[in-house]
């Protein structure tokens, strides 16, 4: 193992802020035991501010979808709660040779609708990832994967490229979520009848996981019931349901009353709130994200670096982490967090200086700043920061318009590019550099897949593209160090924090779990009764 590995192992450990809470102690009458022995059974509901967006995991990148599909599809290779990778439908994998990986998978596995998992099940799935008319926005963590060979019913051989050395990280991505082979014929028939694609996969989505889905009430809510079949174990609860509540003060008080046993997220601003209360506990995870305001590079004067990098010295950053993210958040250099693989702890970020950045602006031909507007979705804490920022560059002459939008409709139009600037967060779901970064910043990826600062850079581009082919963790290391440099000095976003995610949680609930990635481990959850 080499230092770089063995330094991300311990870096892991230190930011993981495991289930950090404050549940109340039990009391002495026995109830305890009686709990327990009622634990199995119950309706978990989980209150959430989104609703998601598709269910199809082709179909969409982002985090409210994310939840839901984590709990109905599975993935040939998992993260456990210190990012290590851990067996899924996978039992095992290694590098046969440069270009070829070789997995094998659990036997005996059936999806929802009966349909077997086998590797003929991996390799359509693959295909359809890759699949132009497919168009999954997160395909790129599969560049380079040209042949998916079935070497018999339980061993199936990913040949490549050049060599992937983080292929069975990628693949703990939804990007590697399997879907039932029969669903995904139907699925191209429909697309054959003039259907969108997934337009089958949304309305009943098949994969193996330890629920199963059940219903979708559009802005309401998505229920998934216990998958009885379940090969690795059964959940503890009958079925967890996803409702949609979008104001924060609501999800709170749903949990005191019971009507919901999880608020997620939790505002910073409410924790003090739910630690004063015996009915509820803070959920604390610390994470591998990043929260950032992002400029549109195709816009005036978003175009000019001068400006770019005036914003990003007009915010203090200190103000935003302690009184919007009330001190649950480390100070963003570039785009990677702390504990991400070649995360650069040297790094030298843009420093908080009014003064300088009123210098900037004018030598970007603004000395009087100009007008623009802020776009963020209904999230209370991402309006909190916009409130912030357009007061902030107040101080530099540039007056900022708050426009809000709902979730889906916000992913779509920042998309479109018709932005000037906007707030928004990257989980970086599999803990590594290219995740961290080529998402949001390589050329490929502009538009819906991630990058809607619109960023092209070719240096950054070939950088990113020959890391994800080097082996050489030294050599690897040297190009995202670059990469995080030009990231810096090109300044496409203002990196605020790498946030702590916060979960409000009834106090009857036990054995929750979030990844620093920010995905929620629901099998094994208990409702005492």
């Amino acid at each position: 193992m080499g230092k770089r590995s063995i330094w991300l192992i311990v870096s892991m450990v230190v930011i993981g802020f495991i289930l950090v809470g404050c549940a109340s102690e039990p009391d002495e009458s026995g109830a305890e035991e009686d709990g327990q022995a009622q634990q199995e059974g119950g309706d978990l509901v989980i209150a959430t501010v989104s609703d998601a967006v598709a269910l199809d995991p082709a179909g969409v990148n982002d985090v409210p979808s994310f939840d839901v599909q984590y709990n109905i599809f599975e993935k040939l290779v998992k993260h456990d709660s210190d990012m290590n990778l851990q067996p899924g439908l996978a039992k095992s994998w290694e590098a046969v040779d440069d270009n070829t990986w070789q997995f094998e998978l659990q036997e005996g596995v059936t999806f929802h609708d009966g349909e077997p998992f086998n590797a003929e099940a991996v390799k359509a799935n693959i295909e359809r990832m890759l699949d132009p008319e497919v168009a999954a926005p997160h395909s790129y963590l599969l560049d380079g994967v040209e042949e998916v060979v079935a070497v018999d019913e339980y061993t199936v051989q990913f040949k490549t490229e050049y060599p992937i050395s983080g292929l069975p990280s990628s693949l703990t991505h939804p990007v590697g979520s399997m879907i039932s082979p029969k669903q995904i014929e139907e699925d191209y028939a429909a697309m054959e009848n003039g259907e969108n694609p997934g337009s089958v996969i949304n309305e009943n989505p098949i994969g193996t996981g330890y629920f199963k889905f059940d219903e979708w009430n559009t802005g309401q809510y998505i229920r998934l019931v216990k998958n009885e079949d379940y090969w690795d174990g059964t959940a503890n609860v009958d079925t967890v349901t996803f409702k949609v509540v979008s104001e924060d003060l609501t999800r709170i008080a749903e949990l005191q009353t019971g009507d919901s046993h999880i608020s997620n997220p939790l505002s910073a601003s409410d924790v003090e709130q739910l630690e004063q209360s015996d009915e509820m506990y803070v959920n604390q995870q610390g994470s591998v994200s990043l929260d950032y305001l992002g400029f549109n590079m195709e816009q005036e004067p978003f175009d000019d670096k001068l400006v770019r990098q005036a914003i990003s010295m007009a915010i203090n950053k200190d103000e935003i982490i302690d009184g919007i993210a009330n001190g649950y958040a480390k100070k963003a250099i570039g785009p990677l967090a702390p504990g991400v693989a070649d995360y650069d702890e040297n790094l030298k970020g843009l420093e908080y200086d009014v003064e300088a950045a009123k210098e900037l602006l004018a030598e970007a031909g603004y000395p009087d700043g100009f007008s623009a507007t802020i776009w963020t979705n209904e999230t209370r804490e991402r309006l909190d920061i916009a409130t912030n920022v357009q007061a902030q560059l107040k101080d530099i002459g540039i007056s900022v318009e708050i426009e809000v939008f709902e979730w889906a409709a916000y992913l779509e139009e920042i998309g479109k590019g018709n932005h000037d600037m906007f707030i928004l967060g990257w989980s970086n779901s599999t803990a590594e550099a290219n995740n961290g970064i080529a998402p949001l910043f390589h050329s490929d990826n502009i538009g819906p897949s991630g990058n809607r600062t619109f960023m092209q850079n070719d240096e950054l581009d070939q950088l990113l593209d020959e890391g994800l082919m080097e082996i050489d963790e030294e050599e690897r290391f040297n190009k995202y160090q670059r990469a995080q440099e030009i990231l810096v000095e090109e300044a496409p976003v203002v990196y605020l924090m790498h946030k702590d995610y916060l979960m409000g949680v009834h106090e009857s609930v036990n054995n929750l779990e979030m990844l620093p990635t920010k995905m929620l481990l629901l099998k094994d959850v208990t409702i005492e009764q």
